[in-house]
């Protein structure tokens, strides 16, 4: 058995209790089950599963790995709510995606800075990029490098306008009504 708590049968894998770790079992697979012995003692039984299949008993796994094992999402949202409410919301949007497994590594990537910054700062910075609807564990990282987490961000002013090439001055749109004059035949 591996390190990774799965034994390999035909080209599936199979998950056995942590004790079995480095031990060699032996194996009986029929069209249903697969069986693992150790010295003609039954082990552990699994539904058989096609090549490439997997059967994972959340039992044979330590619990801190479980979430890590079984990809379950609603642990590493709570996981990341405790650190902060903030923190949370910022785990479900990344989260928030047609493939969510594919995401996961981000989410753990936030945990990570949250060992390294502390909570405290990774709320501030997620609350500030949540208000302004930013989300990106980069910029979070680029937020707590920089120590800008606590700072409002000011909006960009516009510098240096110059007339354009179409430009017109304002005064030329006054509406300043000229004085009609009526020419009759007497005037001219």
């Amino acid at each position: 058995m591996h390190r990774d708590f799965h034994a390999e049968v035909a080209k599936a894998l199979y998950s056995l209790p942590e004790c079995w770790i480095g031990q060699y079992l032996d194996v009986r697979a029929d069209t249903e089950l697969v069986k693992f012995y150790r010295r003609g003692v039954l082990v552990k039984v699994h539904p058989r599963q096609p090549a490439g299949g997997r059967s994972t008993d959340p039992a044979d796994l330590p619990e801190h790995k479980t979430g890590y094992a079984l990809r379950d999402v609603t642990t590493l949202i709570a996981t990341c709510t405790a650190h902060g409410p903030n923190i949370g919301i910022y785990a479900e949007r990344i989260l928030d995606d047609r493939l969510p497994w594919t995401k996961m590594r981000t989410v753990y990537r936030l945990l990570g800075l949250v060992r390294r910054y502390g909570a405290r700062r990774v709320e501030q910075a997620c609350s500030l990029s949540l208000d302004l609807d930013v989300v990106s564990v980069t910029k979070i990282a680029s937020m707590l490098e920089r120590a800008t987490e606590t700072s409002t961000p000011a909006l960009p002013k516009a510098v240096g306008h110059t007339a354009t090439r179409f430009a017109r001055d304002p005064a030329e749109f006054s509406s300043t009504p000229t004085p009609l004059t009526i020419v009759t035949e007497e005037n001219r």
